[in-house]
């Protein structure tokens, strides 16, 4: 099976424009963009440091009402930084660019609602989703409980107002904690599969399922914070 487009780690998610950017506004004089950009792409251990500094959230922050210049992985992968307390080991940064990666993808509503990016079927719900993990069979159904922690994640986090206001307002029974509950138990369950080591995403889904409540802090916080209601 080819890797899904969720599966991404790393400087591979982000545009040699993206990194051009980083060294643009660095700031130190004499610094060659181009060139600096070229030596993260072949040496990204770098760029974590890099993501962190507060030059670049200015940076970025000077020009949100022209955020496209950069990608939307980019973004996401420096405010995040900014709404997650200082904590970082190397399973923490991996999971700020896995899901800043996915806030990218999700950026198209089209892809929030699918499996896959070439699914046929869409679902808008969380039951639905449900239900098709369980007539899934073993590869499938690796793909559906990927989606099932990502789309949890991605609801309770950016989408926490609207699910809170829905539950409250209009009787709605799901709450963001529900999310929350389904999101660590999906994530677990993929982490188990042999393809989230193959594709190299299992110990992000633990990080993931262990901290959920953490990450969905972070992306409530950016949410409320820095993108627009």
């Amino acid at each position: 099976m080819q890797a899904p487009d969720f599966a991404q780690l790393g400087v591979s998610t982000l545009t040699r424009q993206d990194l051009v950017f980083l060294f643009e506004h660095f700031p130190v004089p004499g610094i060659d963009a181009v060139q600096a950009a070229q030596r993260v792409i072949e040496q990204p251990s770098t760029l974590d440091s890099i993501l962190e500094a507060d030059y670049v959230f200015d940076a970025l922050r000077d020009r949100q009402t022209q955020w496209l210049e950069v990608s939307p992985q980019l973004f996401f992968n420096i405010m995040l930084r900014h709404c997650l307390p200082a904590r970082r080991n190397a399973q923490e940064r991996q999971a700020i660019h896995y899901l800043a990666h996915l806030l990218g993808l999700f950026t198209s509503a089209d892809r929030l609602y699918r499996v896959t990016q070439n699914d046929e079927d869409a679902y808008q719900y969380l039951v639905d989703l449900v239900a098709a993990a369980s007539q899934a069979g073993p590869d499938r159904g690796f793909l559906v409980h990927s989606h099932i922690g990502n789309y949890a994640m991605f609801t309770a986090g950016i989408r926490a107002e609207w699910v809170e206001h829905r539950h409250r307002y209009k009787r709605r029974p799901v709450t963001v904690e529900y999310y929350c509950k389904m999101g660590r138990s999906y994530y677990f369950s993929a982490s188990r599969h042999p393809l989230a080591a193959e594709f190299g995403v299992q110990p992000v889904f633990r990080e993931l399922a262990e901290r959920f409540g953490y990450y969905r802090d972070g992306l409530a916080k950016m949410a409320g914070d820095y993108l627009p209601h």
